[in-house]
Order: structure tokens, then sequence, then C-alpha cells
């Protein structure tokens, strides 16, 4: 990928990226969407995943840590990796298992599930006004870690409680 073309990747812009450079980008293995981009491979799969903040904050789990995942579309998508330490990324917004771009692909089990996302990142208020009916749009990405199941279950109490198990 040349460089233009990666600032423009990280950029976040939603402008079209000109005719010429397309045709010249064909060979990428990468497409993106406003919220996320995927490997267009339908048996490709990525070592990890990013998260971008819009403070600019980004961090990468290797999705050999992605554990179990829960999709709510009331609430969104918790993931749920486990490695030194467990940590959670809770991903709010809407459409999130909507397909994209037809190319068969959404954030969960076509895109999470078969590890083809690249990355996930919030979008501003701004961009999620532009975006289409129905385009998957993410307004918030929380990421925090624990030490035990003890610390998880508070933090979804009080963050997330559609995410726990009912007993009883």
């Amino acid at each position: 990928m040349n460089d233009d073309r990666r600032k423009y990747l990280l950029s976040g812009t939603r402008q079209e990226w000109p005719a010429g450079q397309q045709a010249q980008e064909q060979d990428s293995d990468e497409e993106t969407c406003g919220a996320f981009g995927f490997l267009r491979g339908i048996r490709d799969q990525a070592l990890a995943v990013e998260f971008r903040l819009q403070d600019g904050y980004r961090e990468w789990f290797p999705y050999s840590w992605l554990g179990p995942w829960k999709y709510n579309p009331s609430v969104g998508l918790l993931l749920k990796f486990t490695g030194d330490v467990m940590s959670l990324v809770l991903i709010r917004g809407s459409n999130l298992d909507a397909l994209v771009r037809q190319r068969s692909v959404n954030l969960t089990d076509r895109g999470f599930q078969r590890h083809r996302i690249t990355y996930v990142r919030e979008m501003s208020e701004q961009e999620i006004r532009k975006a289409a009916d129905g385009e998957p749009t993410i307004d918030r990405i929380e990421i925090a870690e624990f030490e035990s199941q003890e610390e998880i279950r508070q933090y979804l109490e009080k963050t997330a409680p559609a995410f726990l198990r009912q007993t009883g």
C-alpha cells in the first residue's frame, strides 16, 4: 500500500479516493467502511484487531486472545480478550450487524467470528449524521482491563447489564 493511501485510510475521511488511485489499489487485501476495516478474501484472517478512539488512542489485540463475545442490538458488541489480564471491549453504535459494501461483511458473524476485521473506529457526530441509512456507525468504544470475574461482573452491572446472565 502506498504512503498516500495509508495516510488516507488512517485519516478516517469519508471522501472518495481518486479514481486513478482506486484502480491502482484493487490488489489491496483490505477494504474499509466508515466504522471499520476488513479483509476482502472470504478465507483471509487478520492476526490482530485495532481499536481507534477519537482522541487518537489506539490499542491492538491479537485474535488468538479473543474469547467469547456477545451482541445485543440495544446495547452493542462485547468482546472479551484474555492475555496477561482479561480485557473487555464494548462497542456501542447502530447497525453493528449490517452488511457493508456488497461484500457480505459485518462486524458480527461475518467479521469478528471469521477474524476478518482489521480495525474498528469511533466516529465523530458529523460522520454519524452523514452515514447512509442502515450503515454501521460506532458511537463509542470502551476498553477496560480486569484481573477477576467479579471485577468484570461489577463493570457490566454498571455499564452494560444486558450482557449479564440472569441466574435463578
